[in-house]
């Protein structure tokens, strides 16, 4: 079941506010009712947060671990103020970010490498320890072709790029239904 596009801007909205609310910024949002059926379901998601086309922060739940309006609650914190890669978010940031989400649906053990479609498939590779995901707009958005998705997919776990080969690889995959502030004209 996909969000509509009521739903996908509620998300937004809610994403945005409680960054807001932990910078203590005053924001004029409406509140929107979470009561729609599809937000008590348990999906994995990811919050991105871009700011002027770069990666500000992107944190997300593989899998459905609460209800969906609490994990893109507790994702857009963790993008803004916990990814590892990035400071925390700051006041003067905020108001030139934009917020992308991605609501995954469930994850299926990959049987034929040829069958990953680029923009449409996500990738988890395994091995060990050492696990790496790559959402399915990531390649697309680097014009990567197939193989070198699968390749950085490999780097992202701190693999070689042709470890996806070896038996004791685990490839998984999923899709995604991505939308953004941008795309949906809120900023």
């Amino acid at each position: 079941m996909e969000l509509n596009k009521d739903q996908q801007i509620s998300l937004l909205r809610l994403a945005r506010k409680t960054i807001a609310d932990k910078l203590n910024i005053d924001v004029d949002f409406k509140d929107d009712s979470f009561s729609d059926e599809i937000f008590q379901e348990k999906r994995g998601a990811f919050v991105t947060i871009h700011m002027r086309e770069s990666l500000r922060g992107c944190i997300g739940y593989i899998k459905g671990v609460k209800p969906m309006k609490e994990t893109i609650e507790d994702m857009a914190l963790s993008a803004a103020f916990k990814d590892p890669r990035f400071i925390s978010l700051t006041k003067d940031e905020y108001e030139v970010i934009d917020i992308e989400i991605s609501i995954l649906t469930p994850i299926v053990v990959l049987e034929n490498i040829e069958d990953v479609k680029v923009g449409r498939d996500g990738l988890i590779i395994t091995r060990g320890f050492q696990s790496g995901l790559l959402l399915p707009q990531v390649p697309v958005e680097q014009g990567w072709d197939r193989d070198t998705f699968i390749e950085h997919t490999c780097y992202k776990a701190g693999l070689p790029a042709n470890a996806w080969k070896d038996p004791e690889t685990k490839i998984e995959t999923f899709s995604a239904q991505v939308f953004s502030e941008i795309e949906l004209n809120l900023i």
